[in-house]
C-alpha cells in the first residue's frame, strides 16, 4: 500500500480504502448511467472520496446533451433502479430541464439525500467539455469511475467556485495527491478554466 493512501496502476487512481454508504450509492448511479452515456463525476465527491472528512448532500456528474428518446432509456433504467427524480415521474417532464441545460436530481425511492446532479453539457461549455474529454480513472475497491485531471479539479475550485468549502477541498487534493501533482498541467489547464469566468 502507498503510504499516502494510494496507488497508482496503469495511469488508474486507486484509492486504498473500503467503499462506503455514499460511494455504494454513487456506484448504484454511475452502474446505470454508464450503459447510455459518457459521464465525468466533478466538485465535492473528488475531495470526499481521497480522504476529505466532510459531508455531502449531493453528488455532481457531468453527462453530455443527448437525444430525448436515448433519455428515455436512461430514465426509464433509473426508475426500474430504485431511483426517483425530483424534476417529474416521466422522461418528459425531466427532459425539459435537460433541454435547457438545467441540472436535475436522482435520488433512492423514499429518499431525498443523498442525490445525484444530473449537469447537462456540451461542447459550448468549454471547460467542461475539456475536463469531460480528459477524465482520470479512480478506484476504490471493485467501484472504477471517472473524475476530471485532479489538477483541474483543484484550479476549478479554486479559480472559479472559490467559496470556503471549495478551497479547503483544494487543499486536501494538493495534500493528498502531492506526489502526483504536475505543474506543467497547472499551467495547462488554468486558461482553459478562466475562459469559463469570462
Amino acid at each position: 500500500m502507498g503510504e499516502q493512501g494510494y496507488i497508482i496502476e496503469n495511469s488508474t487512481i486507486v484509492i486504498q480504502r473500503e467503499l462506503t454508504a455514499l460511494d455504494l450509492f454513487v456506484k448504484d448511479f454511475i452502474d446505470v448511467l454508464k450503459k447510455h452515456s459518457g459521464y465525468l463525476i466533478v466538485s465535492g465527491f473528488v475531495s470526499i472520496c481521497s480522504g476529505r472528512a466532510r459531508g455531502t448532500e449531493d453528488i455532481d456528474v457531468l453527462v453530455p446533451i443527448m437525444p430525448q428518446a436515448k433519455f428515455k432509456e436512461l430514465f426509464d433504467d433509473l426508475i426500474t433502479c430504485d431511483f426517483w427524480c425530483y424534476q417529474g415521474d416521466d422522461s418528459n417532464s425531466a427532459y425539459k430541464y435537460i433541454n435547457q441545460f438545467s441540472n436535475i436530481r436522482f435520488a433512492k425511492k423514499g429518499g431525498i439525500f443523498p442525490n445525484m446532479e444530473f449537469v447537462p453539457i456540451d461542447k459550448a461549455r468549454k471547460a467542461k467539455w475539456f475536463e469531460f474529454t480528459h477524465p482520470q480513472k479512480l478506484k476504490i475497491k471493485g467501484f472504477e469511475f471517472n473524475v476530471p485531471p485532479i489538477e483541474f479539479e483543484i484550479l476549478y475550485k479554486e479559480l472559479i467556485l472559490g467559496g470556503k468549502k471549495d478551497l479547503e477541498d483544494a487543499r486536501h487534493l494538493r495534500a493528498f495527491f502531492s506526489e502526483i501533482l504536475k505543474k506543467e498541467n497547472f499551467i495547462k489547464f488554468k486558461p482553459i478554466i478562466e475562459s469559463e469566468a469570462k
